[in-house]
């Protein structure tokens, strides 16, 4: 049990250091307490006023789109368990994945003004303690389950894998280390995104939706 234990605290360790390694950068100049993104999408995109053939002002509004499935239907109890429990990973996960999505366009802007490579791993140092600290309450929680959905859902939001946007940042080396200590937990940091042919990313798919829309 001891060594079990301690496996799963190597294992949160790892996570917690990935989501570092990818959101260091952009936290720069942030403070400390900041809140997680919202998952929920606004109802409406934005409004204008027109004017009527009658000469009244009229406002408009733009809604954004909204998705209906149809009811899940389970083949049997196991399958609606395992369906319920990735609707409470994915609840968790979601909020880190779209996270990462905001800091990386920040990212890329703040690290294109430091004009040499020392300084940009520097800041990458710097911010890591500091990001390490933030979230590692809420992270430490995080299950090796937990761990894939939000390596599946980073690549929904940001449209690559965490692989590829660690490579970017630090480097292949780095990137294929991660990667293969990943392995050892079953977490694959080269997991792609492919709702429409893959059974299990069209679940996550579903359930993100259904969470940005209220209404699940």
């Amino acid at each position: 049990m001891r060594i079990y234990l301690h496996s799963i605290f190597i294992g949160m360790k790892w996570l917690l250091s990935i989501l570092t390694l990818i959101c260091a950068a952009a936290v720069y100049g942030q403070e400390s307490g900041t809140e997680l993104p919202s998952v929920r999408q606004k109802v409406y995109k934005g409004y204008y006023y027109f004017r009527t053939e009658e000469s009244d002002s009229t406002l408009m509004l733009v809604f954004n789109p909204i998705t209906c499935f149809p009811p899940e239907v389970f083949k049997n109890k196991k399958q609606e368990q395992f369906y319920w429990r990735t609707v409470r990973d994915v609840k968790k996960a979601l909020p880190y994945a779209k996270l990462i999505a905001a800091t990386l366009i920040e990212t890329y802007e703040y690290i294109e003004t430091l004009p040499t490579k020392k300084e940009r791993e520097d800041h990458l140092k710097r911010m890591e303690k500091e990001v390490f600290n933030q979230y590692k309450p809420e992270l430490k929680r995080f299950s090796r389950r937990q761990a894939r959905v939000l390596v599946k859902l980073i690549y929904r939001e940001t449209n690559q894998s965490s692989y590829g946007i660690i490579k970017a940042f630090l480097g292949g080396f780095r990137a294929t280390f991660w990667q293969a200590f990943g392995r050892i937990f079953s977490v694959n940091l080269k997991a792609d995104w492919k709702p429409d042919t893959d059974e299990n990313d069209a679940m996550l798919e579903r359930i993100c939706t259904r969470i940005e829309q209220g209404t699940l």
